[in-house]
């Protein structure tokens, strides 16, 4: 059995970090939900990446990438529309914010009878997000197929917000609020609870997302560590501190080690103990990945041998 990771690979377009304001850029495949799937499967788990991949410079190079790590693309959907690009502008601290050309491109073509069919394949689980859960009709249509797979394996939520991109909030939060109801975890940032709920405490509104079917909530608060919420409690744990040269593909990997330990412990065991570990592991693995430059998270022998942390 294995892992699916659904959302966009595209290119991001970066600053020269020794000249940030020469206009120079470098294009990085990335993506959060593509970055989640090469964590995953550096950690040596058996991962199948979804999503439509262009057939131009920067799809073939997302292809070499994803095959280089072994992330499987049996379910990609290939054809000659163009990727999409992040232009991405850092900050004095380092943290990415992100300006998108999505129209048109073969990274939001999904198309209801090429996805997979859950019955057939049976995944393990399923973890999806960032534009692809906010754009239509994409969000619509993959909405309608992860209600299908959620019948037989869990979601994993992570909205990955981008204001740039869909700047009514009652919107956003509307969109992300349908996908929370049908998530088994929801992993997010304080960040992106404070723009979808600017008067309210990030834990309350983890608190209020826990249901008949979430059972887990974890938000990511950059230095200061990560925060899980379960209906058993609120567990933190502290941020690791690195020389920071970047903060892109933070989060995808906190969200790769969560999917990793729901696989590995259970949604059910997932709590006191074992949610701590899972947690500081995950705050291990974003800190090393804001040392590289890009989305570059680390592999399980970087980290430790998996099998004697959990």
């Amino acid at each position: 059995m294995t892992m699916w990771v659904c959302g966009e690979v595209l290119v991001d377009l970066i600053p020269d970090a020794n000249n940030p304001t020469s206009g120079e850029r470098t294009g990085v495949i990335g993506g959060g939900p593509e970055n989640t799937a090469i964590a995953l499967a550096r950690f040596g788990h058996h991962v199948e990446f979804i999503d439509g991949i262009s057939t131009d410079q920067w799809g073939v190079a997302a292809k070499k990438e994803l095959d280089a790590d072994g992330v499987g693309t049996r379910f990609c959907k290939f054809s000659d529309k163009p990727t999409c690009q992040a232009i991405v502008t850092l900050d004095e601290k380092g943290s990415a914010s992100y300006q998108f050309v999505i129209d048109g491109t073969a990274t939001f073509d999904f198309q209801r009878d090429w996805l997979p069919d859950a019955y057939k394949h049976k995944p393990d689980l399923l973890h999806i997000g960032t534009l692809v859960t906010a754009i239509e009709p994409a969000a619509t249509v993959l909405f309608d197929w992860a209600l299908e797979v959620s019948e037989l394996a869990p979601i994993i939520f992570d909205p990955n917000i981008r204001p740039a991109v869909i700047p009514d909030r009652d919107k956003y939060r509307a969109q992300v609020e349908k996908w929370v109801s049908i998530s088994a975890v929801v992993k997010v940032s304080e960040d992106d609870i404070a723009w979808l709920y600017p008067d309210r405490d990030d834990v309350e509104v983890a608190k209020s997302w826990l249901n008949d079917d979430v059972s887990l909530v974890v938000i990511t608060r950059g230095a200061n560590g990560l925060v899980g919420v379960t209906r058993n409690g609120v567990y933190t744990v502290p941020g690791f501190k690195v020389q920071v040269v970047d903060t892109i593909g933070a989060g995808d990997t906190v969200g790769a080690v969560i999917a990793e330990a729901v696989k590995t412990i259970g949604l059910e065991e997932l709590n006191d103990g074992p949610l701590l570990v899972a947690l500081e592991k995950a705050a291990r693995a974003a800190a090393y990945t804001c040392t590289k430059k890009g989305a570059q998270p680390p592999t399980a022998k970087e980290l430790g041998d998996i099998s004697a942390i959990y």
